[in-house]
């Protein structure tokens, strides 16, 4: 299947750049959005043939993908991430069985949907001939573009700030990246990088600073859409940092209704944050279209710990265009629930999953959405990469074991 791309787009003047050329942002800053020939390929195909079903998980949608050299599409063996409704924990969490479903990122490689957007990050770097990428990371992005750019035998480099998971760190390093620690924030990480650029002639894989991880996360949308059989739920809540997956969704979801493939109602848009760290939140809240830096971030789901979004405008969009809302919720929430879940229904959730079904536990109480509405809550990584509980349970085999303790 071929790749439709047109053009690209800058996302706040709409000014027109060449898909042909290598791009980070637009001339006036901004974040450039891959546009596609849609009327041509709603010519050319219809809703059931204009994806590749035998393709590996999201490179099935390649003709709304930009790669269009099949040689540098870059894959790791990825899979069709699936949807696990929650059962008991769903009754605590104020909904009802069924309707509340979690769509588990954390089994595309490298654990987390940060391999979509850098798959197709690194793919195209591959088809432009470059070959070194560096990044600014809370783990998951960085583990992702490591590896990818291994399996493309291109240089990565990562900063991460110097609390990132241990565990996120080590992955990086080991998958072949040169990788340093950074005693500051994401975005002091992302100022090295965009300072480094001349200097070192890498090409900058930072959040919406090139146009193409974006178009690996909307995946997410087609995927869903697929998966409900051209239907979508009532209300997505999406853990948001720099919010790409939220933007992309959103965007996948305008491709396909304008090529009259998906004709049901589309959902609200949550973006969930912690209370540590939430300028969308406050944003939205105050009716503002840009988010300013928040100060002295901090949270235990680090994946969401960004203190200033390049495309903030964009998710604030998304999510009124959607008839959504923004939610924060604290640490502590997020970790009993985190708890909640994998002890009642033995899904391990990471915190920023765990922090979308805190989100969905608040939107219930706050009536933004009922008990008998669809609601998909996207878990971005495997609880796996994060620290968890102590095991203290303990038998001496050299005394008598009371086997009724195990009654």
């Amino acid at each position: 299947m071929k790749s439709y791309i047109s053009h690209l787009e800058c996302s706040k003047t709409g000014d027109i750049y060449s898909a042909s050329e290598v791009h980070n942002l637009s001339k006036d800053g901004m974040p450039l959005l891959a546009r596609y020939d849609l009327a041509k390929l709603k010519a050319e195909q219809d809703k059931d043939s204009w994806y590749e079903k035998s393709a590996p998980g999201f490179w099935r949608y390649q003709a709304l993908l930009p790669v269009s050299n099949p040689a540098s599409q870059i894959s790791l063996g990825e899979v069709l991430t699936p949807l696990i409704p929650l059962q008991a924990s769903a009754l605590m969490l104020g909904g009802k069985q069924g309707n509340i479903i979690v769509k588990d990122e954390g089994r595309l490689p490298t654990g987390s949907f940060k391999a979509r957007g850098l798959a197709l990050a690194v793919s195209m770097a591959h088809q432009f001939g470059l070959n070194h990428l560096a990044i600014p990371t809370n783990g998951n992005a960085g583990a992702a573009m490591a590896a990818y750019a291994k399996q493309a035998n291109l240089k990565a480099t990562v900063f991460c700030p110097d609390d990132t998971p241990t565990v996120n760190v080590q992955e990086i390093q080991l998958q072949g990246a040169d990788t340093f620690l950074v005693n500051g924030l994401i975005n002091d990480c992302g100022k090295i990088v965009f300072e480094g650029k001349e200097k070192t002639g890498w090409f900058d894989v930072s959040t919406l600073k090139e146009p193409y991880r974006i178009e690996g996360k909307k995946t997410m949308g087609f995927e869903l859409a697929e998966q409900m059989n051209w239907e979508l739920p009532d209300a997505i809540f999406y853990p948001t940092g720099g919010g790409t997956g939220l933007i992309g969704m959103w965007k996948a979801f305008a491709e396909l209704k304008e090529l009259g493939w998906l004709k049901c109602k589309l959902p609200k848009m949550i973006a969930v944050q912690s209370t540590g760290c939430a300028p969308i939140v406050n944003a939205f809240n105050e009716g503002l279209s840009h988010a300013p830096l928040w100060e002295n971030a901090s949270t235990v789901a680090s994946g969401i710990r960004v203190p200033a979004a390049i495309g903030d405008f964009l998710i604030l969009e998304a999510i009124r265009e959607s008839n959504g809302c923004a939610l924060a919720v604290d640490d502590e929430h997020i970790i009993n629930t985190r708890n909640l879940v994998s002890q009642e229904d033995g899904l391990l959730l990471c915190p920023e999953g765990a922090a979308t079904a805190a989100g969905y536990q608040l939107a219930i109480e706050k009536n933004i959405i009922s008990p008998d509405e669809t609601a998909m809550l996207f878990n971005c990584a495997t609880g796996l990469k994060y620290p968890m509980p102590p095991a203290t349970k303990s038998i001496d085999k050299n005394t008598p074991i009371d086997y009724q303790q195990f009654l």
